[in-house]
């Protein structure tokens, strides 16, 4: 494959004069019949923030599932700053910098905010207690309450078991985990689900931070109003295909509406 370049967006500091953080060309997966992710074509930029739209059974879980490591895709090719790579399991995708955030967040319920924060990358201490599996508990929470404070996340403490903290919080803390180790783009599923207005604004300006840090962000949403106080751009799929990709500030609610019930242009730009 060449250097083709797949437009989607007509900001020229986007589309042509910076080099894409991820592209994907005609990424496709089936399962038996039915094609899921049906030759989609896409490009995200560093410092951004990005929703992914459309109706269940679009095609949105499988999408994320394979730049997640989740799934691999039957065809098409995946580009990492330029590079192209392969992503054989979720290890994989993460040793590129990108994390996925389910709607479970993977969090202990029985294990506090800096428990949570390393699990599974613990710190132990130098010298010999390293050897004798000491953890670094001084290092861990100096550490997550930096993060946490960058991200202007407001929890009781961070010795609290996350079984006590609201959704909100909760969501906080898996990105926090995210942020600590050195994720570049973020893969959200529906982070406002089951939340209230007051959590869904707390999670949503803790979002806004991670893009002021440069990350880059990818929200599968159903809400519209959310995409549209938040994203920078919009991508809608139906029945596996890309509908359109569009910058929120050239949309409106009722085009993407429209995409996503299949009676916009399918052009993808």
């Amino acid at each position: 494959m060449g250097t083709q370049r797949i437009a989607t967006s007509k900001d020229p500091q986007q589309a042509g004069e910076r080099e894409p953080l991820l592209r994907v060309v005609n990424l496709s997966k089936s399962f038996g019949g039915v094609k899921a992710v049906d030759s989609v074509s896409v490009e995200m930029y560093e410092g951004e923030i990005v929703a992914l739209v459309g109706d269940n059974g679009a095609g949105k879980s499988t999408f994320v599932k394979i730049l997640s490591g989740a799934y691999t895709k039957d065809s098409g090719l995946i580009y990492w700053k330029g590079r192209e790579v392969e992503f054989r399991s979720p290890a994989d995708a993460r040793s590129c910098g990108i994390e996925t955030l389910h709607q479970t967040l993977a969090l202990v319920d029985c294990l506090d905010a800096v428990s949570n924060v390393f699990l599974g990358r613990e710190r132990r201490k130098e010298g010999l207690a390293r050897y004798l599996g000491v953890l670094d508990n001084r290092s861990m929470r100096e550490e997550t309450q930096r993060i946490i404070r960058s991200l202007n996340v407001n929890i009781p403490s961070i010795d609290t078991e996350v079984r006590y903290l609201s959704g909100g919080q909760r969501q906080s803390i898996a990105i926090a985990r995210s942020v600590l180790f050195g994720a570049r783009l973020i893969i959200m599923d529906e982070p406002l689900a089951a939340l209230g207005v007051e959590e869904s604004r707390q999670v949503l300006e803790t979002i806004r931070a991670l893009k002021r840090r440069g990350l880059s962000i990818l929200v599968i949403s159903h809400n519209l109003e959310h995409v549209f106080s938040t994203a920078d751009r919009v991508i809608v799929l139906k029945n596996g295909r890309l509908m359109g990709t569009r910058r929120i500030d050239e949309v409106t609610r009722a085009e993407v509406v429209a995409m996503i019930m299949g009676q916009g242009d399918s052009a993808g730009v």
